[in-house]
């Protein structure tokens, strides 16, 4: 039994005291909860209930945005420049070579609009350890030296996959990634991917907002499937 099917195991059979209490609602900023400890069991329970970490820093903030953003894999927009930039193998595109520097680099990106980061060091090791048990997966773009330039990272939950960050250090690398794992999770038949907030640049490559609860209709029916908690370093694949 994995750790993931006994946190799922003791909370539907009442042996695990839950954090998140039944029938939460958000306020007007998608704030759903204050509170609790940034652990793997609390990771696990908060997604599987439609809930994620805004930062590490305690209290710890938990949201569940409506609308909700959600890519379906298959529904991917690539642009031209895009499209062609994955033809010119400029770039090595891979799964769970680097999860850690994956998180280093998208806690220290500079964003349009932030100042500093949510991605704490407390974030960072449980998210770590997430990835040592096959829940949590980055992919990476490296140039052809392998250097990091680009990638994101999330969790996967039944056959849905919950994305939490990225980063660019070159131009385009982390919409090469997206590319990348799109086409592998379609492959798989993934039902969705999770983007938690709506912006305009998540709508131009294909996403769409869900009320929440649509969204959470699609989280119930997703966890049905079998969760692929390995590791996916088997998914590098050439983009075309």
């Amino acid at each position: 039994m994995t750790l993931f099917q006994q946190v799922m195991g003791e909370l539907s059979t009442g042996q695990r005291t839950p954090v998140f209490p039944e029938g939460l609602e958000p306020d007007d900023y998608g704030l759903v909860f204050v509170g609790g400890e940034l652990s793997v069991h609390t990771v696990i329970e908060a997604y599987t209930k439609g809930h994620f970490p805004w930062t590490g820093s305690h209290p710890i903030p938990w949201f569940s945005p409506d609308p909700r953003m959600v890519l379906f894999p298959e529904k991917f927009r690539a642009s031209h420049s895009l499209w062609k930039l994955a033809r010119q193998r400029k770039f090595i595109v891979r799964f769970d070579t680097d999860f850690r520097g994956v998180m280093e680099n998208c806690a220290i990106i500079l964003r349009h609009g932030k100042r500093g980061t949510w991605i704490t060091d407390n974030m960072i090791e449980t998210y770590c350890e997430l990835h040592e048990l096959n829940i949590a997966h980055s992919v990476e773009t490296c140039d052809l030296n392998g250097e990091l330039c680009g990638g994101l990272y999330g969790l996967t939950f039944g056959c849905g996959f919950f994305g939490e960050s990225m980063f660019a250090s070159v131009p385009n690398t982390s919409k090469l990634a997206l590319y990348a794992l799109c086409k592998a999770l379609a492959a798989r038949q993934f039902d969705f991917i999770d983007c938690q907030q709506v912006t305009s640049h998540l709508m131009r490559l294909g996403a769409v907002p869900l009320r929440r609860r649509e969204y959470l209709n699609f989280l119930r029916q997703t966890l049905r499937g079998k969760p692929l908690h390995k590791n996916w370093k088997s998914f590098v694949k050439p983009v075309k």
